[in-house]
Protein backbone atom coordinates (compact mmCIF):
# COMPACT_ATOMS: atom_id res chain seq x y z
CA UNK A 1 0.00 0.00 0.00
CA UNK A 2 2.37 2.21 0.90
CA UNK A 3 4.46 1.58 -2.09
CA UNK A 4 1.65 2.02 -4.50
CA UNK A 5 1.27 5.32 -2.85
CA UNK A 6 4.86 6.08 -3.45
CA UNK A 7 4.42 5.16 -7.12
CA UNK A 8 0.74 7.40 -7.44
CA UNK A 9 2.96 10.83 -5.55
CA UNK A 10 6.03 10.16 -7.78
CA UNK A 11 4.09 10.62 -10.95
CA UNK A 12 1.64 12.91 -10.17
CA UNK A 13 4.68 14.65 -9.30
CA UNK A 14 6.14 13.66 -12.77
CA UNK A 15 2.55 14.83 -14.44
CA UNK A 16 2.54 18.25 -12.70
CA UNK A 17 6.16 19.05 -13.45
CA UNK A 18 5.17 18.17 -17.30
CA UNK A 19 2.54 20.20 -16.92
CA UNK A 20 4.41 23.00 -15.51
CA UNK A 21 6.69 22.96 -18.37
CA UNK A 22 4.21 23.19 -21.29
CA UNK A 23 2.77 26.74 -19.07
CA UNK A 24 6.05 28.31 -19.35
CA UNK A 25 7.27 27.17 -22.61
CA UNK A 26 3.34 29.05 -24.06
CA UNK A 27 4.11 31.44 -21.40
CA UNK A 28 7.80 32.23 -22.80
CA UNK A 29 6.29 31.74 -26.58
CA UNK A 30 3.48 33.99 -25.88
CA UNK A 31 7.00 36.65 -24.37
CA UNK A 32 8.16 36.15 -27.74
CA UNK A 33 5.58 36.83 -29.84
CA UNK A 34 4.26 39.90 -28.34
CA UNK A 35 7.99 41.52 -27.64
CA UNK A 36 8.53 40.63 -31.79
CA UNK A 37 5.07 42.02 -32.69
CA UNK A 38 5.58 45.22 -30.45
CA UNK A 39 9.25 45.75 -31.97
CA UNK A 40 7.28 45.83 -35.54
CA UNK A 41 5.04 47.95 -34.63
CA UNK A 42 7.66 50.25 -32.90
CA UNK A 43 9.94 49.92 -36.48
CA UNK A 44 10.41 53.33 -38.19
CA UNK A 45 8.18 53.22 -41.25
CA UNK A 46 9.26 53.77 -44.47
CA UNK A 47 8.84 56.80 -46.72
CA UNK A 48 5.70 57.85 -47.92
CA UNK A 49 4.64 58.74 -51.21
CA UNK A 50 4.54 62.18 -51.78
CA UNK A 51 2.46 62.37 -55.07
CA UNK A 52 -0.28 60.21 -56.20
CA UNK A 53 0.72 57.01 -58.34
CA UNK A 54 -1.32 57.45 -61.36
CA UNK A 55 -1.05 60.77 -63.14
CA UNK A 56 -3.88 62.73 -64.51
CA UNK A 57 -3.89 62.86 -68.47
CA UNK A 58 -4.61 65.62 -70.58
CA UNK A 59 -4.76 65.52 -74.82
CA UNK A 60 -2.24 67.85 -76.30
CA UNK A 61 -3.76 69.30 -79.92
CA UNK A 62 -1.28 67.45 -82.52
CA UNK A 63 1.14 69.37 -84.42
CA UNK A 64 1.50 71.86 -80.91
CA UNK A 65 4.64 70.45 -79.38
CA UNK A 66 5.19 67.30 -80.71
CA UNK A 67 9.00 67.54 -79.61
CA UNK A 68 9.06 68.77 -76.59
CA UNK A 69 12.14 68.31 -74.31
CA UNK A 70 11.94 70.85 -71.81
CA UNK A 71 8.89 72.24 -69.49
CA UNK A 72 8.92 75.02 -66.83
CA UNK A 73 5.82 76.59 -64.91
CA UNK A 74 5.23 80.24 -65.55
CA UNK A 75 4.96 83.09 -63.53
CA UNK A 76 3.82 86.11 -65.90
CA UNK A 77 1.27 83.21 -67.70
CA UNK A 78 -0.68 81.57 -64.59
CA UNK A 79 -2.09 78.60 -65.85
CA UNK A 80 0.38 77.75 -68.70
CA UNK A 81 3.55 75.65 -68.71
CA UNK A 82 6.58 77.41 -71.09
CA UNK A 83 7.47 74.27 -73.55
CA UNK A 84 10.54 74.08 -75.97
CA UNK A 85 11.09 72.01 -78.52
CA UNK A 86 14.56 69.35 -79.81
CA UNK A 87 16.62 70.41 -82.56
CA UNK A 88 15.13 70.92 -85.88
CA UNK A 89 12.40 73.28 -84.79
CA UNK A 90 12.09 76.83 -84.48
CA UNK A 91 14.05 78.58 -81.87
CA UNK A 92 10.87 79.57 -79.92
CA UNK A 93 8.98 78.96 -76.50
CA UNK A 94 5.40 77.61 -76.36
CA UNK A 95 2.93 78.52 -73.85
CA UNK A 96 1.08 75.21 -73.33
CA UNK A 97 -2.09 75.42 -70.75
CA UNK A 98 -2.53 73.30 -68.14
CA UNK A 99 -5.26 71.56 -69.37
CA UNK A 100 -3.12 70.23 -72.45
CA UNK A 101 -4.62 73.37 -74.72
CA UNK A 102 -2.35 75.12 -76.76
CA UNK A 103 -1.63 78.80 -76.65
CA UNK A 104 1.06 80.49 -78.58
CA UNK A 105 4.54 80.19 -79.53
CA UNK A 106 7.08 83.01 -78.95
CA UNK A 107 10.07 83.73 -81.26
CA UNK A 108 13.89 84.45 -80.16
CA UNK A 109 15.35 86.77 -82.13
CA UNK A 110 18.78 85.71 -82.95
CA UNK A 111 19.09 82.46 -81.20
CA UNK A 112 19.33 79.20 -82.92
CA UNK A 113 18.38 75.55 -81.69
CA UNK A 114 20.89 73.30 -82.31
CA UNK A 115 20.10 70.97 -79.77
CA UNK A 116 17.53 72.41 -77.06
CA UNK A 117 17.26 70.17 -74.45
CA UNK A 118 16.00 71.00 -71.13
CA UNK A 119 14.63 74.40 -69.90
CA UNK A 120 13.97 76.24 -66.01
CA UNK A 121 12.00 78.83 -64.94
CA UNK A 122 14.01 80.60 -61.86
CA UNK A 123 15.89 83.85 -60.76
CA UNK A 124 18.10 85.53 -62.27
CA UNK A 125 20.13 89.00 -61.88
CA UNK A 126 17.54 91.04 -61.53
CA UNK A 127 15.35 90.60 -58.18
CA UNK A 128 12.07 91.53 -59.34
CA UNK A 129 12.20 89.55 -62.49
CA UNK A 130 12.05 85.92 -63.44
CA UNK A 131 13.41 84.47 -66.14
CA UNK A 132 13.59 81.40 -68.76
CA UNK A 133 17.06 79.46 -68.88
CA UNK A 134 16.86 77.18 -72.11
CA UNK A 135 19.60 74.60 -72.32
CA UNK A 136 20.96 74.30 -75.43
CA UNK A 137 23.27 71.31 -74.47
CA UNK A 138 22.23 68.11 -76.21
CA UNK A 139 25.48 66.32 -78.33
CA UNK A 140 24.21 62.95 -79.95
CA UNK A 141 27.36 62.71 -81.21
CA UNK A 142 29.89 64.51 -78.72
CA UNK A 143 30.50 66.30 -81.83
CA UNK A 144 31.20 69.96 -80.50
CA UNK A 145 33.58 71.43 -77.99
CA UNK A 146 30.94 74.51 -76.47
CA UNK A 147 27.02 74.55 -75.50
CA UNK A 148 25.32 77.51 -74.60
CA UNK A 149 22.12 78.77 -72.23
CA UNK A 150 20.06 81.13 -72.98
CA UNK A 151 18.48 83.56 -70.08
CA UNK A 152 15.66 85.65 -70.67
CA UNK A 153 13.47 87.89 -68.73
CA UNK A 154 10.32 85.48 -69.06
CA UNK A 155 7.84 87.85 -71.35
CA UNK A 156 3.61 87.50 -70.90
CA UNK A 157 1.60 85.60 -73.42
CA UNK A 158 1.19 89.27 -75.49
CA UNK A 159 4.82 88.82 -77.03
CA UNK A 160 5.34 87.41 -80.35
CA UNK A 161 8.82 87.59 -80.39
CA UNK A 162 11.84 88.81 -77.56
CA UNK A 163 15.32 89.60 -78.13
CA UNK A 164 16.47 90.73 -75.05
CA UNK A 165 18.42 87.63 -74.11
CA UNK A 166 21.92 86.67 -72.72
CA UNK A 167 24.10 83.64 -74.35
CA UNK A 168 26.09 82.14 -71.71
CA UNK A 169 28.30 79.88 -73.61
CA UNK A 170 30.37 77.23 -71.76
CA UNK A 171 32.36 74.13 -72.13
CA UNK A 172 33.57 71.35 -69.73
CA UNK A 173 36.73 71.16 -68.40
CA UNK A 174 36.72 67.43 -70.04
CA UNK A 175 35.56 67.33 -73.60
CA UNK A 176 32.40 66.69 -75.39
CA UNK A 177 29.31 66.08 -73.10
CA UNK A 178 25.86 64.83 -74.20
CA UNK A 179 23.52 66.46 -71.68
CA UNK A 180 19.53 66.81 -71.48
CA UNK A 181 19.15 68.33 -67.86
CA UNK A 182 19.16 71.26 -66.06
CA UNK A 183 18.73 72.59 -62.69
CA UNK A 184 18.97 76.60 -61.46
CA UNK A 185 19.77 77.16 -58.24
CA UNK A 186 17.14 80.04 -57.36
CA UNK A 187 19.13 81.16 -54.27
CA UNK A 188 22.68 81.48 -55.04
CA UNK A 189 21.69 82.08 -58.89
CA UNK A 190 23.91 78.60 -60.09
CA UNK A 191 23.34 76.67 -63.32
CA UNK A 192 23.97 72.81 -62.86
CA UNK A 193 23.87 70.61 -66.40
CA UNK A 194 23.36 66.85 -65.78
CA UNK A 195 24.60 64.51 -68.45
CA UNK A 196 23.31 61.84 -70.15
CA UNK A 197 25.02 59.17 -71.85
CA UNK A 198 28.10 58.72 -69.77
CA UNK A 199 28.71 55.44 -67.78
CA UNK A 200 27.05 57.53 -65.12
CA UNK A 201 24.82 60.92 -65.50
CA UNK A 202 27.77 63.52 -64.42
CA UNK A 203 26.69 66.65 -62.78
CA UNK A 204 28.70 70.33 -63.54
CA UNK A 205 28.20 73.39 -62.61
CA UNK A 206 28.37 77.17 -63.84
CA UNK A 207 28.64 79.49 -61.04
CA UNK A 208 27.04 82.61 -60.60
CA UNK A 209 27.48 85.11 -61.83
CA UNK A 210 28.51 83.51 -65.26
CA UNK A 211 30.06 85.58 -68.18
CA UNK A 212 27.48 86.44 -70.96
CA UNK A 213 30.47 88.12 -73.45
CA UNK A 214 33.48 85.22 -72.73
CA UNK A 215 33.50 81.58 -72.57
CA UNK A 216 32.25 80.20 -68.98
CA UNK A 217 34.41 76.41 -68.27
CA UNK A 218 32.06 74.35 -65.93
CA UNK A 219 33.40 72.74 -63.34
CA UNK A 220 32.93 68.62 -62.22
CA UNK A 221 30.92 68.37 -59.32
CA UNK A 222 30.15 64.77 -58.66
CA UNK A 223 28.87 61.34 -60.66
CA UNK A 224 25.01 60.13 -60.20
CA UNK A 225 24.49 56.81 -58.73
CA UNK A 226 22.46 56.14 -62.32
CA UNK A 227 22.69 57.25 -66.11
CA UNK A 228 20.30 58.71 -68.88
CA UNK A 229 19.22 61.78 -67.39
CA UNK A 230 17.14 63.53 -69.73
CA UNK A 231 15.47 66.61 -67.37
CA UNK A 232 15.54 68.04 -64.08
CA UNK A 233 13.85 70.50 -61.71
CA UNK A 234 13.83 72.67 -58.47
CA UNK A 235 10.60 73.08 -56.25
CA UNK A 236 9.68 77.04 -56.29
CA UNK A 237 10.53 76.49 -52.21
CA UNK A 238 14.20 75.26 -53.59
CA UNK A 239 13.97 72.67 -50.85
CA UNK A 240 12.46 69.79 -53.28
CA UNK A 241 14.03 68.29 -56.41
CA UNK A 242 13.08 65.90 -59.24
CA UNK A 243 15.48 64.27 -61.70
CA UNK A 244 13.87 62.34 -64.44
CA UNK A 245 15.14 59.42 -66.95
CA UNK A 246 13.45 57.64 -69.34
CA UNK A 247 12.07 54.83 -67.12
CA UNK A 248 12.21 56.56 -63.29
CA UNK A 249 11.65 59.74 -61.48
CA UNK A 250 14.01 60.67 -58.16
CA UNK A 251 12.87 63.02 -55.32
CA UNK A 252 15.51 64.23 -53.74
CA UNK A 253 14.91 66.64 -50.48
CA UNK A 254 17.11 69.68 -50.11
CA UNK A 255 17.65 71.07 -46.25
CA UNK A 256 18.42 74.64 -45.55
CA UNK A 257 21.60 75.53 -46.51
CA UNK A 258 22.65 72.30 -48.50
CA UNK A 259 24.09 73.34 -51.64
CA UNK A 260 22.32 71.55 -54.96
CA UNK A 261 25.36 69.06 -54.90
CA UNK A 262 25.06 68.20 -51.49
CA UNK A 263 21.58 67.35 -51.64
CA UNK A 264 22.21 65.18 -54.69
CA UNK A 265 24.61 63.35 -52.85
CA UNK A 266 21.91 62.28 -50.21
CA UNK A 267 19.40 59.22 -50.64
CA UNK A 268 16.69 60.02 -52.71
CA UNK A 269 13.27 57.98 -53.29
CA UNK A 270 12.04 56.85 -56.80
CA UNK A 271 8.93 57.51 -57.63
CA UNK A 272 5.69 55.64 -59.13
CA UNK A 273 6.06 56.84 -62.71
CA UNK A 274 3.79 55.57 -65.65
CA UNK A 275 6.75 55.55 -68.55
CA UNK A 276 5.90 57.56 -71.80
CA UNK A 277 7.15 56.78 -74.96
CA UNK A 278 9.96 59.37 -75.23
CA UNK A 279 9.37 61.76 -72.17
CA UNK A 280 11.95 64.25 -72.08
CA UNK A 281 10.56 67.59 -69.97
CA UNK A 282 9.29 67.35 -65.91
CA UNK A 283 8.57 70.65 -64.25
CA UNK A 284 6.71 71.06 -60.70
CA UNK A 285 3.38 73.68 -60.52
CA UNK A 286 4.70 77.30 -59.05
CA UNK A 287 1.73 76.45 -56.16
CA UNK A 288 3.06 73.15 -55.19
CA UNK A 289 0.37 71.25 -56.26
CA UNK A 290 2.23 68.49 -57.98
CA UNK A 291 4.42 68.00 -60.62
CA UNK A 292 4.11 67.73 -64.85
CA UNK A 293 5.98 65.54 -67.26
CA UNK A 294 5.55 66.29 -71.34
CA UNK A 295 6.73 63.28 -73.46
CA UNK A 296 7.80 63.73 -77.42
CA UNK A 297 4.89 62.49 -79.98
CA UNK A 298 7.67 59.53 -80.68
CA UNK A 299 5.80 56.40 -82.61
CA UNK A 300 2.35 57.61 -80.69
CA UNK A 301 -0.85 59.61 -82.85
CA UNK A 302 -0.53 62.37 -79.94
CA UNK A 303 1.05 63.58 -76.98
CA UNK A 304 -0.17 63.64 -73.65
CA UNK A 305 0.42 66.33 -71.00
CA UNK A 306 0.62 63.88 -67.12
CA UNK A 307 -0.33 65.58 -64.11
CA UNK A 308 0.95 63.95 -60.46
CA UNK A 309 -0.95 65.43 -57.83
CA UNK A 310 0.77 66.04 -54.21
CA UNK A 311 -0.58 63.80 -52.10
Amino acid sequence: MILKLRRLNWHDQLMGFTFSNMCLNFVFKSLLISIAFILLSCKKAGPTEPFESVPKLYDVVPGFVDEASGIGDSFSNPGFLWVELDSGNPPSLYLLKHDGAHGKSIFLKGASNRDWEDLAVSNGPIASKKYIYIGEIGDNNLAYLQYCIYRLPEPDGNADSVSNFARIDFKYPDGAHDAEAMLVDGETKDIYIITKRDQYSKVYKLSYPQDTLGMNTASFVMDLPYKGVVSATMALSQNEMLVKTYSSVYYYKRKNGETIEQSLKQPYQSLPYQVEAQGEGICFTNDNAGFYTLSEKSFLTAVKLNFYKRK
